[in-house]
């Protein structure tokens, strides 16, 4: 079988759309016909150079679509099964997944940095060469395999475009919000930096009910985006936000503050604003060999800092149920979609998105 897929030859170069093929599935293993992919950050940083991966390589990590065919012993899902792919499938009985922390599952992450599924191979070949899996899912092309664990049944009535922002964006800002930090009713929380992650980080808010919820960011249209995901202020990320933060809160900061911009001054303010005894969440990313400092004085007062990847996400338990909150009305998908392009327009779009002109760009296939 062969099929169309973005492919990364050389880091700093376009996309290149090539037929791959594809082997014959292992046990366990899912073959999803790709419905539509959305374009992340975290592919344009593998483009651009400053996560590396081995090459050549299809991107893609925010895929759904409908299962095609599945490997022996596979008995969560079925052919015609609709699903949303998780970039992070997990064994379920490692050292981590057995303490509940499966985006540390060691199959997963000795395998998925070196390209391949986590079994330790490969699925794909380019003219017999084999061509590296992305974040064990490779969703920018026609079809993907990935494991059991990894594709998550949603209900066929949420469109394939929507679908697909659950398995990164939103999962990982609503996650952050609803699942890590637990933020109660009542809260007061702010969100530094309001692109995709950021907005789900507010709309997030905006369903655990919090009260105070404050969007920080340079740009006005974000801002202005951002009312329109829960955000009941909007404060300019300058050299006065930190008090307008304080003077929102009663003088003490934020209950919890999530950073969201992928920069050391987007973190820096995060100390600033949220509260001694808060939670500050960081969910940016910067290259990963990039030090960074931070005054001291920001970390006293009994704060809580953790990063997170994925939001504290349960795939099989947070996917349909955030599928159920759109259908539902609740959960705002439509709104973050900038973009929809074909496989051929995919470099237009990751260029748009490094100039900051869309949330999301999302590839779609006929499906």
């Amino acid at each position: 079988m062969e099929f169309r897929a973005a492919v990364l030859h050389e880091v700093g170069k376009p996309l290149a759309i090539e037929r791959i093929g594809l082997a014959d599935l292992h046990r366990g293993d899912v073959l999803v016909r790709i419905g539509a992919s959305g374009l992340c950050h975290t592919d344009l940083e593998v483009m651009q150079g400053s996560v590396a991966y081995p090459l050549p390589i299809v991107l893609g990590h925010e895929g759904a679509g409908v299962v095609q065919a599945v490997g022996e012993g596979v008995t969560q899902v079925a052919p015609g099964d609709h699903v949303v792919c998780s970039w992070n499938p997990h064994c379920g009985h490692c050292f981590y997944c057995e303490r509940d922390q499966p985006i540390l599952c060691e199959p997963f992450l000795a395998n998925q940095r070196q390209g391949r599924l986590p079994d330790g191979a490969t699925r794909y070949t380019l003219g017999g060469r084999p061509v590296h899996h992305f974040s064990v899912m490779s969703s920018h092309a026609e079809y993907c395999v990935v494991p059991e664990s990894g594709a998550v049944r949603v209900p066929r009535e949420i469109p394939f475009d929507r679908a697909c922002l659950i398995g990164c964006g939103v999962m990982t800002g609503v996650g952050a919000v609803a699942r890590l930090a637990q933020v109660e009713a009542g809260a007061s929380v702010a969100v530094i930096g309001c692109g995709a992650v950021g907005l789900n980080c507010l709309q997030g808010a905006r369903l655990q009910r919090a009260e105070t919820i404050i969007a920080i960011d340079t740009d006005p249209a974000k801002l202005a985006m951002a009312r329109g995901f829960g955000a009941t202020h909007a404060v300019r990320a300058d050299e006065s936000a930190i008090e307008a933060v304080k003077t929102l809160t009663a003088g003490r900061g934020a209950d919890c503050v999530f950073e969201s911009a992928g920069a050391e001054a987007a973190m820096q303010l995060m100390l600033e604003c949220v509260r001694p005894g808060g939670q500050a969440v960081i969910l940016g990313k910067t290259n990963v060999n990039r030090r960074v400092s931070l005054r001291f004085g920001s970390l006293m007062g009994e704060k809580r800092i953790v990063r997170s990847s994925y939001g504290g996400a349960r795939p099989q338990r947070d996917f349909p149920w955030l599928a159920q909150l759109y259908l539902d009305g609740e959960l705002k998908l439509d709104e973050l979609i900038s973009r929809r392009i074909g496989l051929e327009e995919i470099n237009a779009g990751f260029d748009a998105m490094a100039r900051g002109e869309i949330v999301r760009a999302v590839v779609t296939f006929a499906c």
